[in-house]
C-alpha cells in the first residue's frame, strides 16, 4: 500500500501528474484544481490511494486527508469507479458533498459528468451519516458553479506564485463584488478568465509574488 508520496514535480498534464520519488517517477491521477496548483519542480506531498485492476495499478493522489477520505467513500458506492469520483471532487469540496449528502440532494451529483440519476441517489444513500459538515464560510456557501470557478482561479493564482492565504483573499473578494447579494447565481460573467483576470488585476503586479 502506497499511502504518500513526496518528491519534485516532475510533469502536471490534464489529471496526471508525475512525482519523483527516489528516483522514479511515479503516475498520479489527481483532480484538475490540484494538477493547476502544482509546480514544475516544486516539492509536493499527497496523500495517495493505491487501487489494483485486473490489468493496472492506479496511484490517486490528494491535498488532504479529507479529499482522500471521501474519495474512498465515493469509490465504495455501486456504479461508481475511481475516474467518476475524482470527478466528483474536480466539481465538489468534500464539505460541499457531505452538505449534498446531508440535505438528501441527489441533483448536485448528477451535474458531473457520468454520474446519472440512479448513481447520483445511491451517493446520497450509500454516504448518509458518514460525512460531517463544517460551518460554511461565505465562499463554501455559494452556489456549487460559483465554488467550482473559485477554486480554479485560486489554484491558477497559486500555480502563478502567490501564497494560498493571498490567492484564497484575491478570490474572495472578487467573487463578493461580482455576487453582491446572498440569492445571487452564476452570472454569464462568472468564468474562471474573467475572474482570474479580475483578481489579477487586484494583486496587482508584484516582482516575486510568491513572498507576498
Amino acid at each position: 500500500m502506497i499511502s504518500s508520496v513526496r518528491g519534485p514535480v516532475l510533469s502536471a498534464v490534464g489529471s496526471t501528474v508525475v512525482i519523483e520519488v527516489g528516483g522514479v517517477g511515479l503516475g498520479v491521477q489527481v483532480t484538475p484544481t490540484t494538477a493547476l496548483s502544482l509546480r514544475i519542480n516544486d516539492e509536493t506531498r499527497l496523500l495517495t490511494l493505491l487501487i489494483v485492476r485486473e490489468d493496472s495499478l492506479t496511484l490517486y493522489g490528494f491535498p488532504t486527508s479529507e479529499e482522500l477520505s471521501v474519495f474512498e467513500l465515493l469509490v465504495g458506492v455501486t456504479g461508481v469507479g475511481p475516474k467518476s469520483a475524482l470527478g466528483v471532487l474536480g466539481v465538489l469540496t468534500p464539505n460541499q458533498i457531505a452538505q449534498a449528502v446531508a440535505d438528501d440532494a441527489d441533483a448536485v451529483f448528477r451535474k458531473v459528468s457520468g454520474i446519472g440519476p440512479k448513481t447520483a441517489k445511491l451517493i446520497v444513500l450509500s454516504l448518509a451519516g458518514k460525512l460531517a459538515v463544517t460551518t460554511p464560510s461565505s465562499a463554501s456557501s455559494r452556489p456549487t458553479g460559483s465554488a467550482s470557478v473559485a477554486a480554479s482561479v485560486q489554484a491558477a493564482l497559486i500555480g502563478l506564485g502567490w501564497s494560498e492565504r493571498v490567492a484564497a483573499e484575491a478570490v474572495e473578494d472578487t467573487l463578493t463584488e461580482l455576487e453582491p447579494t446572498e440569492d445571487a447565481t452564476d452570472a454569464a460573467g462568472l468564468t474562471v478568465p474573467v475572474v482570474l483576470r479580475l483578481a489579477l488585476g487586484r494583486l496587482g503586479p508584484a516582482q516575486n509574488p510568491g513572498h507576498r
